[in-house]
């Protein structure tokens, strides 16, 4: 709970000058026992997703690694959300998800598959608004050339973001969020 304590105020303090917040997401997610909610996490998590969608600074999130449950979640809202192409998003784990549904870690590939958790996944339901490729081999094997793609992205979404009024920045940002998700009766 602490660290989403010390995020929200580097992003309050990003906001009162006006600088904008670039979250890098690498989460295998927060601690789901009784004792982290009760020191807080889930509260702190809540609290980080309503500030960030109010901030009036813009915000480029970017999964590099592991996006997994409240952990990615707390500091993953965003004008801008990429994923580089070989990581995945979620709000609970294939492990944790597995384990609820069958009790067993046994069956996490195919709760991985259900939960459509891949960066391709993700854009196709329109969760994210990119996908960064990565070099052959992945983005561990040529970091420099991964740097630069990353850096082109966040230049291009700040160029895009840097110009709207705050108003402006947080309406769109509250309607991206309003607009995501699908019901089917």
């Amino acid at each position: 709970p602490e660290g989403y304590r010390k995020a929200l105020r580097l992003m309050k303090m990003a906001e009162k000058f006006n600088i904008p917040v670039l979250t890098l997401i690498d989460t295998p997610g927060a601690y789901p026992g009784l004792e982290a909610e009760e020191r807080g996490q889930g509260e702190a998590i809540a609290r980080n997703i309503f500030e960030m969608a109010r901030l009036k600074t813009p915000i480029i999130s970017i999964i590099i690694g592991e996006g997994a449950s409240g952990g990615a979640l707390g500091i993953g809202v965003g004008d801008r959300v990429y994923m580089l192409e070989n990581t995945w998003y979620s709000v609970i784990s294939p492990e944790s998800c597995s384990s609820i549904l069958w009790r067993s870690w046994e069956y996490k590939e195919q709760a991985a598959e259900a939960l459509k958790l891949t960066s391709f996944d993700m854009k196709k339901q329109k969760l994210i608004d990119d996908i960064i490729p990565e070099p052959l081999g992945g983005a561990h094997y040529d970091k420099e050339t991964t740097f630069k793609t990353v850096a082109e992205y966040v230049t291009k979404a700040f160029n895009e973001l840097k110009d709207l009024s705050t108003k402006d920045l947080v309406a769109q940002r509250m309607d991206k969020y309003s607009n995501m998700g699908e019901f089917k009766e």
